[in-house]
């Protein structure tokens, strides 16, 4: 996709970089142990991995956050055991004031604004590799990522579901020096716990019930290149101090063998959780935390960067219109109304929806924020896997439904469209109970 005639060229030319009020953190003990907040996320607690480690009994492992942003510096407790509170009042997240003071457990810190500005560099792009975006979230990030890319660190890519991580990732890959060898994606929350440890590290003939023959794991696979470890933070809590070692030691060995395997591998791991929350909570090991965390890339949702709406339905629509139109500007004004829930995949999806159907009257019904996301009924007590299971599966079939009204059940047709191999649109169709012809 080409860059020129962006309807963010001009602001790209103005804005080089952000600049963040400098700010710094006491601790109100008498110690006069202080911490200078700059453009980048900071957090205390009592693990050693914070950036300002307090000694309470009463404090979590990892506390709380701090972020400074365009409105100012915002805290955010990291579902610590006994909450964080500013000037008294208990908060989960809130922006703070001069000279407010933050408690926790028995500990007590102030924030103090001080003078200057910290800034931080912005790329003039609007894209990177095949990510994209216009605004400074965004560009702030593909100000960074060719560093990270020239290098051989592990990164740890954080943001909601749907905002990109897998491309960025990619991204990353395909500008370093490993980018001739293979990228091994393996998402963790998508095996079932049992088969993790033999898809991550191979495993011998035999080893276990249905081992036929030796089978090579994904780190094995991504020799020379990169392993991205998609949903990191889904990683059962026993099989990972195994990837603690093989990272540490930079060896394996496959399920059931003795020989160690030597590792020529980045990794890249991603996660839709707060990891330092599941650490409080014991669901994650703090030490491999630290491990992953060597560098911390956050991607914003798609509501925090609004700007970024119409940039990024433009390419799709490129993309998915057979003629390779631009996008009416009815559509597009739609789409900015909307939250964006389900962040770059909705917005995608409701493009993909929009190009298929034809119907301006689906473009109003993509945009209206309380059709765009069906009530959750948690009386059924589902677990999260399931409930996203159940929502994908009932998204499919309305979308599978459509796309055979479109093209009055000619299979062939409607596959060519979406560009859909026709065998797999078949066994689509059957598992949703929908017909249509093969001719």
């Amino acid at each position: 996709m080409s860059d020129s005639g962006s309807p963010s060229t001009d602001v790209l030319e103005q804005t080089r970089e952000l600049r963040f009020p400098r700010a710094r953190l006491a601790l109100l003990d008498g110690s006069k142990r202080a911490l200078d907040l700059d453009e980048h996320e900071v957090s205390v607690g009592t693990g050693p991995g914070n950036d300002l480690v307090v000694d309470d009994p009463a404090v979590s492992r990892h506390h709380f956050a701090i972020v400074p942003t365009p409105r100012g510096h915002l805290v955010r407790d990291l579902e610590s055991t006994n909450g964080t509170s500013i000037n008294g009042v208990r908060i989960e997240r809130a922006y703070l004031t001069d000279k407010a003071v933050i408690t926790i457990g028995t500990t007590r810190v102030q924030f103090d604004p001080l003078d200057g500005m910290t800034r931080s560099a912005l790329s003039e792009q609007s894209r990177w590799g095949n990510a994209l975006g216009a605004s400074d979230a965004m560009r702030h990030l593909f100000a960074l990522l060719p560093k990270l890319a020239a290098s051989d660190v592990t990164v740890l890519i954080e943001g909601e579901t749907g905002t990109g991580k897998t491309l960025l990732a990619s991204a990353i890959h395909e500008a370093s020096a490993r980018a001739p060898a293979p990228f091994v994606v393996v998402d963790c929350a998508a095996i079932p716990p049992n088969l993790i440890e033999s898809e991550l590290f191979g495993h011998e003939k035999g080893s276990f019930t249905g081992a036929t023959a030796p089978r090579i794991g994904a780190f094995e696979l991504a020799t020379g290149g990169t392993l991205f470890l998609d949903e990191v933070g889904e990683l059962p809590i026993d099989l990972q101090p195994k990837l603690l070692r093989a990272l540490e030691e930079r060896t394996i060995k496959r399920v059931g063998g003795n020989d160690a395997i030597k590792l020529d591998v980045r990794v890249i791991a991603a996660t839709n959780r707060e990891l330092r929350s599941e650490i409080n909570r014991g669901r994650f090991r703090s030490d491999l935390y630290y491990r992953l965390n060597t560098v911390r890339v956050r991607v914003p949702p798609l509501r925090d960067r609004r700007e970024d709406v119409a940039l990024l339905a433009a390419h799709f629509f490129r993309q998915l219109d057979p003629n390779g139109d631009e996008p009416p500007a009815e559509l597009l004004s739609e789409l900015l109304r909307h939250d964006w829930p389900g962040n770059v995949r909705e917005l995608r999806a409701a493009v993909e929806r929009t190009v298929l159907l034809g119907d301006p009257n689906v473009w109003r019904e993509i945009a209206e924020p309380q059709h765009a996301v069906r009530p959750v009924d948690l009386g059924d007590a589902l677990s999260f896997r399931a409930a996203k299971e159940r929502a994908i599966a009932e998204w499919e079939q309305a979308y599978l439904r459509a796309l055979v009204a479109k093209y009055s059940g000619n299979l062939s047709r409607a596959a060519r469209a979406v560009r859909m191999d026709r065998n797999h649109l078949r066994e689509l169709l059957v598992r949703h109970g929908l017909r249509a012809d093969d001719s």
